[in-house]
């Protein structure tokens, strides 16, 4: 291999050789969304400016939408789907209920009115009322069954990309695979990239559905010319690597935690969802 790709750069990128134990979704996580994501996506003042005729009425608009998802799109590289859409306006009213609360309990005065810093006081004085549950492992057990997916490691994928240099037809891609596994020296030259512990879901992400599809089916050891969403790309998939039931036993202690914070962040929802109820909610201009 190195003397078919003489000259060129080799680089390693492995994603991760051990999956996280802990996975949880960002779109599952309250307190994340109020605290971080409201900070960075939602701050639209003039939009309470603009509502400031009716203090209870809350109206997400297109204005909104369009902010959320242009802030999702340059953090993950695609645009939010229908269900990420969907949360992603669940955090912004979230944020916007909790805005406004604070406001009512002037907890922006002496802040110098910080859009964000507003919020997370109001979300202080939610948590303040929120309890720790007491530790029941039965409950944790059977929680732990319900969300193992969340601890299981999945299969993973080692694979090698050869990059090409110049024009990267498939009729480019296609006469260089074949001299690479013919054995011959190709006519371009390429530079090495190798990914190792990769799940389906990244290659997905990274590639496509189909790639993940066709490499994941490829018999080890043997270039290919395969299509992704951004072209043509010569691969060729070094190991398939098991994947790992999680043992609780061994994971008593995250799991514990993990069952905690999200019990204290269905209170913490449960509670925002009950403030909100003073307040119309409008989206595209429909009463909810």
């Amino acid at each position: 291999m190195s003397s078919v790709l003489s000259g060129s750069e080799l680089s390693s990128t492995s994603n991760a050789t051990a999956v996280p134990a802990k996975r949880v979704k960002w779109t599952r996580e309250p307190l994340f969304h109020f605290i971080l994501i409201g900070a960075v996506l939602f701050g639209v003042d003039s939009l309470i400016a603009g509502q400031a005729d009716d203090p209870n009425r809350i109206e997400l608009d297109r204005q909104v939408d369009a902010e959320a998802q242009q802030a999702f799109e340059a953090a993950r590289g695609r645009k939010p789907d229908a269900a990420e859409l969907k949360a992603l306006r669940q955090v912004w009213l979230d944020n916007e209920v909790l805005y406004r609360e604070g406001l009512a309990l002037g907890l922006d005065k002496g802040d110098k009115s910080i859009r964000e810093r507003v919020i997370f006081k109001a979300l202080s004085m939610v948590d303040s009322n929120t309890k720790r549950p007491a530790f029941d492992d039965k409950a944790v057990r059977e929680w732990f069954e319900k969300n193992r997916a969340r601890y299981d490691i999945p299969q993973r994928f080692n694979f090698q990309e050869a990059v090409l240099s110049g024009e990267a037809s498939e009729a480019t891609v296609r006469s260089f695979v074949s001299a690479l596994n013919s054995g011959t020296t190709p006519e371009v030259q390429a530079g090495l990239r190798v990914f190792t512990d990769r799940p389906h879901a990244n290659l997905v992400d990274s590639y496509g559905e189909e790639f993940a599809t066709v490499l994941e089916s490829a018999p080890a050891g043997e270039w290919r010319a395969l299509q992704t969403k951004s072209g043509w790309r010569a691969m060729r998939l070094d190991a398939v690597v098991p994947a790992e039931p999680a043992d609780y036993e061994q994971l008593r202690g995250v799991v514990t935690q993990d069952w905690t914070d999200v019990l204290m962040s269905e209170q913490r929802s449960a509670a925002v969802a009950a403030l909100a109820k003073k307040y119309t909610i409008v989206i595209d201009g429909v009463k909810q």
